[in-house]
């Protein structure tokens, strides 16, 4: 679909600063809208401009508090359709519910595909996320993805600190790829933890492939949750002679207690990016945010113009 309309871009609460930094990068203002809720709790939305034959993009993260944020992007996206929007975008930083992607017991939900069956039926047209926790959420949609890496982000940034003869580890096999991509682009070696999840958000480590001994080692993932994992994964490195430990996760969402946990750990600092919106308590816990605006500002901008993203993946 050739879009010949106006590009238009809206928010919810989720992470608005966000938003107004992707509109920043993209020369124009945030779409006016009034986001709220009624008295009796229910999501209220009003889009307060026209659309009207625009190329709409809404930004919103479904972080904590999921539900609501979640809902808020669903009545958005409602609101802009039957404003007579010619295209909607769902631009979803953080998609909320994605490691209830599979059936680990009977009688279980697979959330993940519920959420984007909603989002569809709501009446999106196409998503534009960033590093799913499992890239086969893609198939999850009847609609086009688009899925941005912030691994060139974070690895910049590790780069300029300069580290000696570092290693990337990856804290189970699931994130080999991630951590090995990442390591090609620091010019690093790997390292693999074994794990097991004895109940859920708790984590035991029980083995390492590879050798950190007089080495700095970074954890690379693609979120932290409650912190536990980073937490005693950065342990088992120090126990093994790593002399110090940093992390990277694209999304920080430090559920509970987990920016305590980091304050109170040995790491030397958790790089994450600013796809979920950081509390002024996480730069006390040595955490750095990245921001993600400039590559979301672009992506927005080559889909408006039918243009290919492959190059913000290289």
């Amino acid at each position: 679909m050739h879009m010949e309309g106006r590009l238009q871009v809206f928010s919810g609460n989720a992470n608005l600063a966000l938003a107004k930094e992707i509109s920043a990068c993209l020369n124009m203002n945030l779409g006016r809208a009034l986001v709220t809720t009624f008295k009796n709790g229910e999501t209220r939305i009003k889009i307060e401009e026209n659309v009207r034959g625009s190329d709409v993009f809404i930004v919103q993260p479904t972080c904590i508090p999921v539900n609501e944020n979640l809902m808020e992007l669903l009545i958005l996206i409602d609101a802009v359709k039957r404003a007579s929007a010619a295209r909607i975008t769902a631009v979803i930083p953080y998609y909320g519910y994605a490691k209830q992607e599979k059936k680990t017991t009977g009688r279980e939900p697979i959330s993940a595909k519920l959420v984007a069956n909603l989002i569809r039926t709501a009446g999106a047209h196409r998503v534009l996320t960033m590093d799913l926790h499992a890239p086969a959420i893609e198939g999850f949609f009847d609609i086009p993805v688009d899925h941005l890496q912030a691994g060139q982000l974070l690895s910049e940034y590790v780069r300029g600190l300069n580290l000696k003869d570092p290693v990337v580890i990856s804290p189970d096999a699931g994130g080999v790829g991630r951590a090995n991509e990442f390591r090609e682009r620091i010019g690093a070696s790997l390292a693999i933890i074994a794990k097991q999840r004895p109940r859920p958000d708790t984590v035991e480590m029980i083995e390492m492939v590879g050798d950190v001994a007089g080495r700095p080692a970074v954890i690379v993932d693609d979120m932290i949750s409650t912190g536990g994992t980073l937490v005693e994964a950065a342990k088992s490195l120090l126990q093994r002679g790593a002399t110090h430990v940093y992390a990277c996760a694209t999304h920080g969402i430090f559920a509970g207690d987990g920016l305590t946990a980091l304050r109170n750990s040995q790491m030397v600092e958790t790089i994450v990016t600013d796809t979920i919106p950081q509390s002024p308590e996480a730069a006390d816990s040595r955490v750095r945010t990245i921001s993600v605006a400039p590559l979301f500002a672009e992506a927005i901008l080559r889909i408006h113009k039918d243009l290919s993203l492959s190059a913000l993946f290289s």
